[in-house]
């Protein structure tokens, strides 16, 4: 019976005792019955954790602890703690408020089985692991996420992490992104470098990972620049590694080298340089700046201050110069720059820019300043010899154009008038050509100095060019302008003397009056020359007024002139042939060719109109050799036909004195075939007596080809008989003015007489011209001529009518030379007389 009691209070002593013990531990713990899971004892210290007191923890299912579906399959399943288990977990507190913690599940071998759970409060922990976690995510994420590429190295310079922007600027291979080698990374990263001594340090031999911060500029092979710089890595104070960060400064490195080139540029500028603030005050000027200013102090002053323009200040120029920065533009233009008190302003030529932000605001300007006193001056220059005649100093065209234009508008307000002058010098050309260009040259200003004495402050002396002036004469009336013309004739008609040679300069005058001659000055010089072009056909050394009429015949010379150009191209002209016959057999034996020119519009045009036309113009050398050309084939036909005449063709002066007249003759005889002695050439007395050497060895050249020589018109002009007995003359023409006489007039058979007896004395045959009735025949027979050509035989006839004649053979016609009342249209004769 003692024993009893005794094993009870043993009993109740170890639960009292295992109850102080489990409630002596920090740790919550729940003794489970094993095979129902249920609480069987709670320790005091489960209360704080579970929410549960100790009595009310008793006989509650573990499940009620279970926050999720999984711990109630832990539970359920033995296999899952039978052995024991430690882990992590979530429970639901009695206030159904999870919470983290640690718990350990163990075993007691007792009858019945029993499960010691153990728990320890984790959510503190937890919380501090979780933000850890986020923090470490943050800055895997930043890390990730900034623009330089980063490597991280430990002590021993092994690679321990770097991040996608490190393997982009490296390119690195994919290999080496998915398998750890940190020999073959440092390898790639040091193919990469173009110095030939290595600048990349492989970072397992680098004798100090715990150095300061360092800085190194890498040049990659493809032409990219990369900074690398290192900085030690840190853990309490002490170096665990080295940090690498690797950013690509291409574009900065390009933008500091472009902009020590602009610093340079803006140093050694040729041009002055100012940068102003958004104020447009300067803060800054290069040194050819400071030079253009003489070295004047201008920091801090409004950039607009230092230009002026022709006008004056320009207090607006930077408002200006804003309103084109707006408009997305920039300021330019001529201006002058000040250059302090007493000093000479510059002229330059200014350019001003904005210069904009990122945003596009204007913070700052640059103004380019080019010195441009060399190029005004050139201007100047330019100017006046634009409007200034190089050689006399006096207006030109373009000036007298502007200075009348201004004239003419004030005198349509105030309706005067004013007069135009043309003065051109009479026969200048001798004194070129004998006293040389120069020597004219001094003539010319000598004239200018003369005629400018004789007008008046208001007046405008200009020279047109080679000897013609031009005199504006303001507010003058037509009486005015007749005193200002003698004044100057009479000015002009005073010796000049130069170097010694005295001589004499006469000069025409022609004037127009403004408005009556017309309304500009092309028109008022126009009817000036003209007048001035009339003065010289009446003999020089005067003046004359404009007049309608003389414009009227110039107008149709004109257009005489342009139709008579074409006329050719268009088969509007015609070479004739007029026969000369033999005195004795009454035989044709040649024809003179006679140029006849019918046009569409103008009809018939006589030879006295277009052939002086043709000789003033010039034209006349293109017309004698189409003459010729057609003479000489014409000829080459009669000759074919078996009726050989010799041809007479006409040579004027001016196509006889072409340096090549001669190869041109060669020439024309050759396409023709025509032997040289069925060809005769006419010339006139005056051309013999100029140039009398060249003329001479000329003729002796045809001589020498076989073509006779006969001289037209004799007895007309000037005549110097030697020639006669010197040069290989032929034949001679009496003129159809001696002719035209006989047989009445005693002095015209006088003259025809002597001129036959010379001739025949010569040895030189003579053809009568214009012979038109019997009775001029038979009395230049019986003087013993020996050729006649007239209407009388025939007039000029077109070629075929002349080789229809040849063909025929007839002699003149009986009845002609018998009916002495023949006589030729009067239209006809006169036509003849001017051949």
């Amino acid at each position: 019976m003692s024993s009893q009691p005794s094993k009870a209070i043993t009993d109740r002593l170890n639960e009292t005792l295992f109850n102080a013990l489990l409630d002596g531990l920090q740790e919550a713990v729940w003794l489970l019955d094993a095979r129902t899971l249920q609480v069987v004892c709670a320790n005091a210290a489960s209360q704080a954790l579970t929410g549960y007191s100790p009595a009310s923890a008793l006989g509650q299912h573990v499940d009620v602890l279970c926050d999720t579906l999984v711990q109630k399959a832990f539970w359920q399943d033995a296999g899952n703690w039978q052995h024991g288990a430690r882990f992590l977990s979530q429970i639901l507190r009695a206030d159904n408020v999870s919470c983290a913690v640690e718990m350990a599940v163990q075993c007691v071998h007792t009858a019945p089985p029993l499960l010691l759970v153990s728990m320890l409060d984790r959510s503190q922990q937890m919380a501090h692991e979780a933000e850890l976690e986020a923090l470490l995510a943050e800055m895997r994420a930043t890390l990730e996420s900034t623009a330089d590429g980063i490597l991280v190295c430990d002590l021993q310079g092994r690679i321990r992490a770097f991040n996608h922007r490190f393997a982009q600027l490296w390119q690195l291979p994919g290999e080496l992104l998915t398998q750890r080698d940190d020999a073959a990374i440092f390898g790639h990263l040091e193919t990469q470098i173009t110095s030939s001594g290595s600048e990349f340090t492989l970072l397992q031999e680098a004798p100090d990972l715990s150095a300061p911060e360092t800085t190194e500029v890498l040049q990659l092979r493809e032409g990219r620049v990369i900074e690398r710089r290192s900085v030690p890595q840190l853990s309490r104070g002490v170096a665990i590694g080295r940090i690498y960060s690797y950013r690509d400064i291409t574009a900065e490195s390009l933008a500091a080298s472009e902009q020590r080139l602009a610093a340079r540029v803006f140093e050694s500028s040729l041009d002055g340089i100012f940068i102003a603030d958004d104020q447009g005050r300067i803060v800054q000027i290069n040194p050819a700046g400071r030079q253009l200013l003489l070295h004047e102090h201008v920091l801090g002053e409004f950039a607009c201050t230092l230009f002026e323009s022709d006008a004056g200040e320009m207090g607006d120029l930077h408002a200006q110069a804003q309103a084109r920065w707006e408009s997305g533009g920039f300021w330019e233009g001529n201006l002058w720059l000040k250059r302090g008190a007493g000093q000479q302003r510059c002229a330059v030529w200014l350019s001003w820019v904005a210069l904009r932000d990122g945003y596009g605001c204007v913070v700052q300007s640059m103004g380019f300043i080019r010195d441009m006193t060399q190029q005004r001056k050139a201007q100047q220059k330019i100017e006046e010899l634009a409007f200034q005649d190089a050689l006399t100093g006096l207006p030109n065209r373009l000036s007298l154009n502007r200075h009348v234009q201004s004239a003419i508008e004030v005198a349509q307000l105030s309706r005067e008038s004013f007069s135009i002058l043309f003065l051109d010098l009479d026969r200048f050309k001798i004194i070129n050509d004998s006293l040389g260009h120069d020597f004219g040259d001094r003539v010319l200003r000598l004239v200018s100095e003369r005629l400018s004495a004789s007008l008046r402050p208001s007046d405008l002396l200009c020279r047109l060019g080679g000897d013609e002036f031009v005199l504006y004469l303001h507010s003058c009336s037509g009486e005015g302008a007749a005193s200002v013309a003698e004044r100057i004739l009479e000015s002009m008609r005073q010796p000049f003397m130069l170097d010694g040679l005295g001589f004499s300069v006469q000069c025409s005058i022609g004037a127009a009056q403004f408005p009556a001659d017309g309304q500009t000055l092309d028109e008022l010089i126009r009817q000036a020359d003209i007048a001035m072009y009339r003065v010289k056909e009446r003999g020089r050394g005067n003046f004359s007024f404009y007049q309608p009429q003389m414009s009227a015949g110039l107008l149709s010379r004109m257009k005489l002139e342009h139709a008579m150009r074409q006329a050719l191209d268009r088969g509007h002209m015609e070479v004739f042939f007029q026969p000369q016959v033999h005195m004795q057999t009454r035989q044709i034996v040649a024809a003179e060719a006679l140029l006849r020119w019918t046009d569409p519009e103008l009809g018939v045009v006589s030879p006295a109109v277009f052939i002086p036309l043709a000789e003033e113009s010039g034209y006349v050398v293109a017309l004698d050799a189409w003459v010729l050309d057609q003479s000489l084939l014409e000829a080459a036909r009669w000759l074919a036909q078996g009726t050989p005449v010799k041809v007479s063709v006409n040579v004027s002066a001016l196509e006889f004195r072409q340096p090549d007249f001669v190869g041109r003759l060669v020439s024309a005889l050759e396409r023709s075939t025509l032997p040289a002695q069925w060809l005769e050439l006419e010339l006139t007395e005056s051309i013999l007596l100029q140039d009398v050497q060249e003329m001479s060895l000329r003729v002796q050249q045809i001589a020498e080809l076989g073509v006779g020589l006969v001289i037209d018109d004799f007895g007309t002009g000037y005549s110097n008989l030697s020639y006669l007995k010197k040069l290989p003359i032929s034949k001679i023409k009496i003129d159809q003015s001696f002719v035209r006489g006989l047989p009445h007039e005693a002095e015209d058979k006088a003259i025809v007489g002597a001129i036959i007896s010379m001739a025949r004395a010569l040895g030189l045959e003579t053809v009568a011209e214009g012979v038109e009735t019997q009775q001029q025949c038979a009395a230049i027979a019986q003087m013993r001529g020996d050729y006649y050509q007239g209407y009388l035989c025939s007039p000029a006839l077109p070629a075929g009518q002349f080789r229809q004649r040849l063909q025929s053979r007839h002699e003149v016609v009986e009845s002609q030379l018998l009916n002495p009342e023949l006589q030729a249209p009067e239209a006809l004769r006169s036509m003849q007389r001017v051949d």
